[in-house]
C-alpha cells in the first residue's frame, strides 16, 4: 500500500471520530431552566392635581339670599314749568352738573312784569285810601269826644277805615301772587346732581306742569328687589348686601334701608330697598345689579367647597388624604354659604384644621388607596 493511500485512510478515520463526538454532544438533553422568581404585586397609586385637593383652614362663611333688580337714584327730581310762557334760555344740557338753587331755565316774564306793575298801582291806591280813612276816623273820634258829632257818624268813619284796610290787604295779596308768577319765570333746580334729560328748547311755549328737565343725584343709589314671602322674615333693616353691577368689575357694599309693608299683587313678594354709596358716580340709573344679602355670617369656621362634601344613607362624609392613603371620613355639616365667590359648606365636627380633603367629586373612591398629590406646575 502506498504512503499516499495510508494518509488518506488515517484522515478519514479522524474525521469520522470527530463527527461522531460532535453528533453525540448535540443530541445530549439540555438542563431544565430555573423558574423565574415571582414579582411582588405593587398596589396602584392614585395621583391628584393640586387644584383637586383642599386644605381645611378657618374662613368666614356667609349665608346669603340672592337679589336682583335695576338701580335708581335716591334723590331725583323733575323740573317743571310753573307758569305759561315762552322759553327764552335753557342753560344746561344732559350730563352737566348742577347745584341746588341754580338757574336752569329762563322764560319770558314780560306779561308778568306788567301784571306786577298793575298790582303795585292797585296796592298804592289802596294805601292812599287807607290813609284818608285813617285821618277821617281819627278826626271823627276827637269830634265825637267833644260832642260835635254823633256816635253813629264816628262808626261810619270807622267802617270806612276797616274797608280801606281790607282793600290794602287784598291788594297786597294780589301783588304777592303776580310777583310769585314773575319769579316763577326763572326756574331753579331743587336738588344738586346731574341733568339726565332735557325736554324743551328755546322758543318753545310751555304751560304749567310741562316737563323741562330731569335731575338725578348719583351720590346715593338704591336697588329695589322683590323677596319671596317665605324669606322676608329673615330680613331686617341694616343687613349688609354685596352688589355685582353688570359691566363693572368691582363689588359694591350696601345695606337694607327699607322694607315695603305690603306684598306685590300677583307675585306675592315683598319689595326690599338696598342703598349703596356712589361717591365717584360710577353707578348709573338703570344699571342691572345682582346682590347677595347676608342673612348670617360666621367667622373662623371650618368650611369646605360644596363639591367636597358627599352624602349617602349614613350621612355626610369627605375623602381625606393622610400618610399617603385615602380615607372616608364622616362629618357633621352646618350652614351652606359663600366665602368670596366660592360656595362652601360648614363642617361642625369630624374634621380638624389642616386636613387634606379631595375637592372634586370623582365618584366612589376606595378607602386605603395609596395616593399622592402632584407638585404644582412652575411657571417658565
Amino acid at each position: 500500500m502506498s504512503k499516499k493511500l495510508v494518509r488518506l485512510l488515517v484522515l478519514f478515520i479522524v474525521l469520522t471520530v470527530v463527527g461522531g463526538v460532535i453528533w453525540s454532544w448535540m443530541k445530549r438533553p439540555s438542563a431544565p431552566a430555573k423558574p423565574a422568581a415571582p414579582v411582588a404585586a405593587v398596589p396602584p397609586t392614585l395621583e391628584f392635581l393640586p387644584q383637586e385637593v383642599v386644605t381645611a383652614a378657618p374662613v368666614e362663611i356667609r349665608q346669603t339670599l340672592s337679589l336682583s333688580g335695576s338701580l335708581r337714584a335716591v334723590d331725583m327730581s323733575t323740573v317743571k314749568a310753573r307758569v305759561a310762557a315762552d322759553v327764552r334760555q335753557v342753560l344746561v344740557r344732559e350730563g352737566e352738573s348742577v347745584r341746588a338753587g341754580q338757574i336752569v331755565v329762563v322764560t319770558d316774564g314780560t306779561e308778568y312784569e306788567a301784571r306786577v306793575a298793575q298790582a303795585r298801582g292797585n296796592l298804592d291806591a289802596a294805601r292812599a285810601q287807607l290813609e284818608i280813612a285813617t285821618k277821617t276816623r281819627d278826626n271823627n273820634r276827637v269830634l265825637m269826644e267833644k260832642g260835635f258829632i254823633s256816635r253813629n257818624a264816628f262808626d261810619n268813619a270807622a267802617s270806612q277805615y276797616a274797608a280801606a284796610e281790607a282793600n290794602v290787604a287784598a291788594a297786597r295779596g294780589a301783588m304777592n301772587i303776580v310777583q310769585k308768577s314773575l319769579n316763577d319765570t326763572v326756574i331753579r333746580t331743587p336738588i344738586s346732581g346731574l341733568v339726565a334729560a332735557r325736554y324743551v328748547q328755546p322758543g318753545e311755549k310751555v304751560s304749567p306742569d310741562n316737563k323741562l328737565l330731569d335731575i338725578v343725584n348719583l351720590q346715593k343709589m338704591e336697588l329695589e328687589a322683590a323677596v319671596p314671602t317665605s324669606d322676608i322674615a329673615q330680613i331686617v333693616i341694616g343687613q349688609p348686601v354685596s352688589l355685582h353691577i353688570e359691566g363693572l368689575p368691582e363689588t359694591f357694599e350696601g345695606k337694607v334701608v327699607r322694607i315695603n309693608p305690603s306684598t306685590q299683587t300677583g307675585s306675592r313678594s315683598v319689595l326690599v330697598y338696598v342703598q349703596v354709596a356712589n361717591p365717584k358716580n360710577v353707578l348709573r340709573v338703570g344699571m342691572f345689579a345682582e346682590a347677595q344679602l347676608v342673612l348670617r355670617a360666621k367667622q373662623g369656621v371650618l368650611a369646605l367647597p360644596q363639591s367636597a362634601v358627599r352624602k349617602d344613607s349614613q350621612g355626610a362624609f369627605v375623602y381625606t388624604i393622610a400618610n399617603g392613603q385615602l380615607s372616608k371620613t364622616a362629618v357633621t355639616v352646618g350652614i351652606d354659604g359663600r366665602s368670596g365667590e366660592d360656595y362652601l359648606t360648614e363642617i361642625v365636627s369630624g374634621l380638624d384644621f389642616g386636613a387634606q380633603v379631595v375637592r372634586t367629586d370623582m365618584g366612589n373612591l376606595q378607602t386605603g388607596t395609596r395616593v399622592r398629590v402632584a407638585a404644582p406646575a412652575t411657571a417658565r
